[in-house]
Parts: structure tokens; sequence; C-alpha cells
């Protein structure tokens, strides 16, 4: 008798959840009537709790909506918003916007991915600081513009910004 392969069964149990991701899991679910309709507020909802949206919550997220592990995930990776590792401490967001890189911002965030020695979208080891683009943030009279825990920055320089990434830093 040939042995099946590749079906369902042949998969290794997923690991529990640790129980503070699977109660967050289960309030978010419950809050939002278990409606698969509902995915992207799950998601969100979930990151507001956790501060990132962890991968091992995927399986669980898709049972309980009677969805696939590809739509979840597929849902996930779609909106940049959604992080699935955790952010560091201090946010940086960074306008992208041809506004911002027509002020000169393009300099000034090669100097910020130099300093940092990492691209932007990205946190620091030390975990004081999550990098992340933005595409508007309404600021292009006073471009270049960032956003710095959600305090908007203008006419941003290299010396701005590492003032800010000390700050980050200082702080954490």
């Amino acid at each position: 008798m040939r042995e099946a392969r590749g079906g369902g069964a042949d998969r290794a149990e997923a690991p529990p959840l640790p129980d503070d991701q699977a109660s967050a899991v289960h309030a978010v679910l419950d809050a939002n009537h278990r409606d698969p309709t509902r995915l992207l507020v799950i998601l969100q909802d979930l990151q507001h709790r956790l501060g990132y949206v962890p991968p091992a919550t995927v399986g669980p997220i898709a049972k309980a909506l009677g969805l696939s592990r590809a739509e979840v995930h597929g849902v996930i990776t779609f909106y940049p918003d959604l992080r699935t590792e955790p952010a560091g401490r201090h946010h940086l967001r960074i306008c992208q916007a041809e506004s911002c890189q027509a002020a000169g911002g393009a300099g000034v965030w090669a100097h910020l991915e130099t300093s940092l020695g990492q691209p932007i979208g990205s946190t620091t080891a030390d975990g004081a600081l999550t990098t992340e683009v933005a595409y508007c943030l309404g600021l292009c009279a006073a471009s270049p513009a960032v956003l710095y825990d959600e305090r908007p920055i203008a006419r941003v320089t290299s010396v701005t910004l590492d003032r800010l990434v000390a700050e980050a830093r200082s702080r954490a």
C-alpha cells in the first residue's frame, strides 16, 4: 500500500500561539463577529493590540473565518501598513511623494539609510526606530517631510534626521 503525499494530514501541526497572541486573536475575531468580510479590520485591530500581525496568527484567523491561509497572508502582504514583525519603539514615516523628492528629499533619505546602515522600511537592531515609506503626508508646501511618532516635521534636512535618530535612541 502506498502512502499518500502532499495532503493536509501530512503537514505538521502548527505550534500553539503564545497566550497573549491567542487571546488577542480571539478578542479581535469575537469583536468582529468572525465575519470574513471584515478581514482587513480584523488584521488592523490585531496589529493595534499586538504591534504587528504575527505570522503564526494567519492559520487560526483563516480557520476561524473559513478562508485559506493564502487569502489572509495575501491581505497582510498587500497593505503596507500591516507588518509581520514588531516595530521599533519610535516610528519615522518618510514621504516619498513627488513634491518631497523635488525638494531634495531623495538625498536626505539616502543620508538616513547610510547613517542607519539599513534601508527605509526596516527597524534598527536596537529596536529604537522603525522607518517606513509614506506616499504623501499633506505637507507638500514644506517638503521634504516626515512624521515622527505621528508628529509632522517639515523642511527636513540631514541634520534634522540625525537629531530624530539620536532622540529615538535616547528615549528607547
